[in-house]
Order: structure tokens, then C-alpha cells, then sequence
């Protein structure tokens, strides 16, 4: 079973959540399984772990295996690449990180390059070079409040992006940000993620989204409500946008981008619902005579 072909890709953090087990994937799912329950379902999903370390190439043969030829990866350059020093003297280990994923095709489209907050306005030229130079489709997260204060270092950065027909990433976090909760993967959340105003940006066909939500689902709304919009005008001028949907701690994220999906059929008629993977029956439990 694979999902119906969508004019969009939705997704999540990543696949490995044993929680989803008590509302996506059937009770008795073992982990191996669950790459192949998940892109069942969802069309994408964000490569958070290649961020932190990279698979070995038995991991990359498995996964090709199991991704469908539709799916996509947004796999992270690592943050060796990224977030040490410049990316000009990274390069090799960024092509050497591409040569391991290359199984994976085109399913890996497009690699993220997530910058750090000291990576600023001084530095675009290398960013530029870098860009120039990788050979597979970028796109790009910023994390320096210079590119976002609506002046001419941000021009000049969307400018750069624009010219190559490179996204730059969006990142919302206003829902998490609202939230007051003192729990601990809210707090965790918080404090790593930045505190970045939303900039929608299509600099190509494949506009790129990462909404952090609320724990609370219904809380959400008033924040999902302009991406759904958004999404679908995108979509009605004929792109093909990525949007990713996170919660603190990602226990019901898959079920936020359910009821994102859920949101974006009533916006657009016609546009097919998510699969469903079939659940285990319950057993009627019987009381002793």
C-alpha cells in the first residue's frame, strides 16, 4: 500500500516514535517496521539524525529499500559541515556526506543546511561559493537575527537564495513559543529552538516549512490556520511545497500533520485524504463468572 500521489509533501521530525503506536502505527509495530509504516502514510520527512551523525551504509542501502520512489528526505548536512568554521574548507566532508546518501536518489531532495546563529550578513559570499559548488539541490535555515530584520542583509540573503533557485527555509515556532507549560520536553523545546519571526519565502517549486506546535493540538488552530492557506495558494500556483510539523516532543506530531492534511481537504475539494494503517481489533475483555 502507498499513499495516492499528493501535489505536496507532509511530514515529521522522523519516523522512530514508539508513541505513534497509540494512534498511527498498529499496537504491536516493532521499530525496524516502522520506516516502512510510516512513508505508508506520509510523503516525507525530515532528516533531523543525519544533523547530529551519519548513517552507515548499510542504514542508507535499508532505507532505500523501503522508501518509496515518491518520498522524500531532507537529510541535514552534518553540523561538522554546517556549524565549524568555513564552508569553503567543509566542502569535501558536504560532498563526502552526499556520495554516502547517493543511494537514496532523488529521494534525498532537497539536502538541508541548517546555519548557525553566528553565521551572519559577513559570510554570504560563502555561502554563495558553497551553493555554487555542491552539485545537489539546497535548501537553506538561518538562524542570525540580522536575516530577519527586513533590512538589506536580508535582502541581499534572499537575493542570493532567489538567484539560485534556493529555498530558504521557514521556520514558525510562534505555537510552541505561546505555550506557558512547565514540562520539561516544552522547556527543552524552547530553549533550543530560535525565536525567529516566520518568513514564507517560494524562491522555487519547493517552498520549504518547519511549524513547531503547541503540545496541546487544539492549540494550534489559529497558528496552522494561515499555513493552511499558504500551502494551498502555493499549491494552486502549481508548486509543490514541503511542510514539516513538529510538537514538543513529538509524541503527537503525526497527528498534527494529520489534522493539517485534514484542514488543507477542506481548502482544497478534491485533494485525496491521508491513508490509514489498519489497526489491530480490539479483543473484548471478558469478566470471571
Amino acid at each position: 500500500m502507498s499513499p495516492s500521489p499528493l501535489p505536496y509533501f507532509l511530514g515529521c521530525p522522523s519516523w522512530s516514535e514508539n508513541a505513534w503506536r497509540d494512534y498511527l502505527y498498529p499496537a504491536d509495530a516493532v521499530t525496524r517496521e516502522y520506516l516502512r509504516l510510516y512513508s505508508q502514510v506520509f510523503n516525507a520527512v525530515e532528516g533531523n539524525t543525519t544533523f547530529y551523525a551519519r548513517p552507515a551504509p548499510s542504514t542508507v542501502a535499508r532505507w532505500a529499500q523501503v522508501m518509496p520512489a515518491h518520498f522524500r528526505f531532507t537529510a541535514k548536512f552534518p553540523r561538522d559541515v554546517s556549524h565549524e568554521g568555513d564552508l569553503r574548507e567543509r566542502f569535501e566532508a558536504a560532498c563526502d556526506f552526499t556520495r554516502l546518501l547517493a543511494p537514496l536518489g532523488q529521494r534525498v531532495s532537497p539536502y538541508w543546511l541548517q546555519l548557525p546563529a553566528q553565521f551572519g550578513p559577513s559570510r554570504l559570499a560563502e555561502l554563495g561559493q558553497f551553493l555554487d559548488e555542491i552539485g545537489v539541490p539546497v535548501a537553506v535555515e538561518v538562524r542570525n537575527q540580522a536575516f530577519f530584520a527586513k533590512g538589506e542583509a536580508e535582502r541581499q540573503l534572499n537575493r542570493l537564495l532567489r538567484e539560485r533557485g534556493v529555498e530558504r527555509i521557514c521556520l514558525d515556532p510562534r505555537a510552541l513559543f505561546s505555550c506557558t507549560s512547565r514540562d520539561a520536553a516544552v522547556l527543552d523545546a524552547q530553549a533550543k529552538k530560535p525565536k525567529v519571526p516566520p518568513r514564507p519565502a517560494a524562491f522555487s517549486q519547493h517552498p520549504q516549512v518547519r511549524f513547531i506546535g503547541h503540545p496541546v493540538l487544539e492549540a494550534n488552530e489559529p497558528f496552522v490556520a494561515p499555513w493552511v492557506e499558504k500551502v494551498a495558494s502555493w499549491i494552486e500556483e502549481g508548486r509543490s511545497p514541503y511542510i514539516f510539523l513538529h510538537t514538543s516532543d513529538n509524541r503527537l506530531a503525526a497527528a498534527l500533520a494529520q489534522r493539517f492534511h485534514q484542514r488543507l481537504m477542506a481548502r482544497l475539494p478534491g485533494l485525496a485524504a491521508l491513508p490509514e494503517l489498519p489497526r489491530a481489533p480490539e479483543v473484548e475483555q471478558l469478566g470471571l463468572l
